[in-house]
């Protein structure tokens, strides 16, 4: 019989890479670890692990027992499920990843539901860009984390994840007050102070073309995301539908600290509206061409544990938040 301990050592390697990677997640020592996958080989009389460089690859032989491996840990996430759904309160720890936008508006809002129904259920959330807790989903780091898929920009799904929908958060092209009428719309100058005399933004941005809008933002100065994630990725390619290569001044992963640099002029940003789920906006607001101007939120977990009651109950609580937070226009 198999030793499922060391089977699940034998798929933290396959995840993390490395003995050291394994030994610090699980608070032991890697040559612990190494000891347990040395028995487990011994157990199946075939090597299953070797050197490549820094990193330790399975063998076709490793490669087959984790596939096996991931089959029982789902059987035991379901059992896990079951047994909570039967007890009268709900219980134990349930980890959370979200990223910035969401912990600005849904998680807290979420978090009070919970504290509310299950007093006794301990919440710990950590802020997370979804591209690095997606894989921790699947190494146990998280119960639950919150992702983003951007429009034209599909994400991998792996099976050994369920997704559900949270809600379809809207993106805006934010503009500086300082910005005028005819910069807009595409004169020389972009930039007020550079041979313009700023004056007042369109009345109501809403009635505003997008595609004219975005074109006329092509000599204006942006503010992105770092280069490689999901979000500069849809954003170039938002910009290149519209037949310009932006100019990125200002890159940051901040979305408070993106708001503060397009309220002091220094250029025009992609703004979540989640971003303004507890405050009224503060700079003009542009509706972008469709379908680019809305991303899918999701909650991710891993399969078979999106029926335990934690899982439930957080995914209920955000679902919730998400309808009940208020989504402001820019005010003409």
């Amino acid at each position: 019989m198999l030793d499922l301990h060391r089977l699940r050592l034998l798929r933290e390697l396959s995840r993390r890479g490395t003995l050291a990677a394994v030994a610090k997640a699980l608070s032991y020592t890697p040559s612990a670890i190494s000891q347990q996958l040395t028995r487990l080989e011994e157990e199946v009389g075939v090597p299953l692990r070797e050197q490549v460089g820094r990193k330790v690859r399975l063998t076709a032989q490793g490669e087959i027992l984790v596939a096996h491996t991931e089959a029982v840990l789902e059987r035991l996430e379901r059992a896990e499920s079951e047994l909570a759904a039967s007890m009268t309160e709900l219980t134990g720890t349930l980890r959370i990843a979200a990223f910035q936008t969401t912990m600005l508006s849904l998680v807290p809002e979420a978090l009070s539901g919970l504290r509310r129904a299950h007093p006794r259920l301990r919440v710990e959330v950590t802020q997370a860009e979804p591209e690095e807790a997606l894989p921790l989903l699947l190494t146990r780091d998280f119960d639950l984390v919150i992702g983003e898929e951007y429009p034209h920009d599909p994400e991998p799904r792996p099976v050994e994840v369920e997704q559900e929908d949270l809600v379809e958060d809207v993106i805006r092209l934010a503009c500086p007050r300082t910005f005028t009428d005819a910069e807009v719309v595409g004169t020389e100058s972009a930039v007020p102070g550079l041979g313009a005399e700023p004056r007042p933004l369109p009345a109501d941005p809403g009635e505003a073309d997008p595609a004219a809008m975005l074109r006329s933002a092509a000599t204006l100065p942006w503010i992105m995301e770092p280069p490689r994630n999901a979000a500069r990725r849809w954003a170039l390619a938002l910009c290149r539908d519209a037949g310009f290569e932006p100019d990125v001044r200002i890159v940051t992963a901040d979305a408070l600290t993106c708001l503060r640099f397009v309220e002091q002029g220094h250029g025009v940003a992609l703004i979540s509206d989640l971003v303004w789920a507890a405050r009224e906006p503060t700079v003009p607001l542009y509706p972008l061409p469709q379908p680019w101007g809305r991303r899918r939120l999701f909650t991710a977990a891993r399969r078979g544990s999106g029926a335990h009651p934690a899982v439930r109950a957080c995914r209920d609580a955000l679902c919730a938040a998400a309808k009940a937070t208020p989504i402001r226009s820019m005010p003409a």
